[in-house]
């Protein structure tokens, strides 16, 4: 099967979130990077840390559009167990710099 994650920004995100690698996933990210859960804006760092980082959170991509800038996912993590999430991204000078994620 052909990689559904074709842009390379998303790819860097998803695999650093994947690998648990903090400095990775950072260096995917805008510097002012921002993001939303479930419609609330969050702060990126704490929810990071909290939702992906501190609670081994990882991600299977189960369906994507747009080059992998949408897509859905079964998303796992030790806090909230098992669940079908939707994440988009937007893109800007190759990185990250949005994301919107919560249940699907």
């Amino acid at each position: 099967m052909t990689d559904p994650i074709a842009d390379p920004a998303v790819r860097a995100f998803v695999d650093a979130l994947n690998a648990g690698d903090r400095t990775a996933f950072r260096a995917a990210l805008a510097p002012d990077a921002t993001m939303s859960d479930d419609g609330t804006e969050r702060d990126l760092g704490e929810w990071t840390e909290r939702e992906i980082f501190a609670s081994q959170g990882h991600l299977e991509v189960v369906t994507a559009e747009d080059d992998g800038r949408k897509f859905v996912a079964d998303y796992a993590n030790s806090t909230w167990g098992a669940m079908r999430t939707r994440w988009a991204f937007t893109v800007r000078d190759g990185k990250v710099a949005r994301f919107e994620t919560g249940q699907a």
